[in-house]
């Protein structure tokens, strides 16, 4: 009894190994890229393998795309999902993690054409032309709608198209979106939760972009609930907190529009100039680290940015093409590109997600 018990226990420890192994294969073991196509009429996402540039999945959206002036139109959580916008159809095209790559699972209707998505609080929460959305998520699942209010401007009215950037979430109570409407500064509007929902019907705090500034865009948010807010058309940085603007700096570079954060460290792609700024907020103020953090060596403009597990990748587009750059970076966010730029095939991607390893 005591010879079965010994072989039947380590047949099972045998077994139980295995199928965490199996367990974690499945999860995927590779930092994905994942950029938007963004076709007009056949929206995809294409899936690339960061380290070795390898193309592993080209998926459709089922929706179409077309969408423009945003940043953070793809965004993964958790290392789990990867949510698309479909701007020309209203949707949100939702993926999981499977193995090494994605799998289509479905999509939300949005109240108003998508433009930005964030996810935090156990919410996914999508910013559209004229209004912001809440979906709940429930173990890793995106559900129901259960919040939608209509953004605001500063100066009073709806936005009008082409105008919404981005949206971020800050704390459990309050998002960010930021809205582009030169020639007036722009807005910030703070948009209210309760228990992580958008609060239906409920008006936005709508805050004036400082005077002599322009263009509100891209944002990353600190722990303390502080936020480095690109200022796009004025080639300036603003540090956004407790529901102002504190301080403003010269970026030193032609229009930083798109962010992503890393640790201490804000990174900005300049349009203009077609460089990569790395930047440090204080709380009270915020200062350029390093004008030049990177270049954009395709000469392409960079139009968005994403960031996580020691790869940062930027897209640019060029004479009717788009590019997918990818960086490494350290503890004091130096930047070295991992090989040349990937030609994507298409002339408008707008999106990039950097998905990790799935963590158990």
């Amino acid at each position: 009894m005591s010879k079965f018990m010994n072989r039947f226990g380590a047949v099972l420890l045998l077994a139980t190994i295995g199928w965490v192994v199996d367990a974690k294969a499945d999860h995927g073991s590779e930092t994905l890229a994942i950029i938007m196509t963004n076709d007009a009429t056949s929206n995809a996402v294409q899936v690339y393998d960061s380290s070795t540039h390898a193309l592993l999945q080209t998926l459709s959206t089922q929706g179409k795309g077309n969408v423009a002036g945003n940043a953070r139109g793809v965004r993964q959580y958790k290392g789990t999902l990867v949510a698309a916008v479909n701007n020309g159809s209203n949707t949100v095209a939702l993926f999981r993690r499977q193995n090494d790559g994605l799998k289509f699972e479905r999509l939300v209707t949005t109240s108003s054409a998508p433009v930005s998505i964030d996810f935090g609080n156990d919410h996914m929460y999508v910013a559209g032309a004229t209004t912001v959305d809440s979906f709940v998520i429930h173990e890793s699942t995106v559900g129901w709608l259960d919040g939608t209010t209509s953004l605001q401007l500063a100066a009073g009215g709806l936005p009008p198209p082409g105008s919404t950037a981005q949206v971020g979430v800050v704390n459990d109570h309050r998002l960010l979106v930021t809205l582009k409407t030169d020639p007036d500064p722009g807005t910030v509007d703070l948009v209210a939760l309760d228990h992580g929902a958008v609060i239906s019907g409920g008006t936005p705090t709508a805050v004036s972009a400082p005077a002599g500034t322009l263009t509100p865009f891209g944002f990353s948010v600190y722990p303390d609930e502080t936020a480095i807010i690109t200022l796009a058309h004025s080639s300036q940085d603003g540090l956004f907190r407790d529901g102002s603007f504190t301080s403003v700096v010269a970026a030193g570079q032609t229009a930083p529009c798109w962010t992503t954060r890393v640790g201490k460290y804000v990174f900005t792609a300049n349009t203009g100039s077609k460089t990569i700024s790395r930047l440090i907020g204080t709380g009270n103020h915020v200062f350029v680290d390093n004008a030049v953090a990177a270049n954009v060596t395709t000469g392409g403009a960079p139009s968005d940015i994403d960031a996580d597990h020691g790869v940062l990748g930027v897209i640019d587009h060029v004479t009717g093409q788009s590019h997918l750059t990818l960086f490494t970076y350290n503890v004091f966010g130096e930047l070295t590109a991992s090989g040349p730029a990937i030609t994507l095939g298409v002339p408008n991607a707008n999106g990039v997600a950097i998905v990790k390893p799935f963590e158990n």
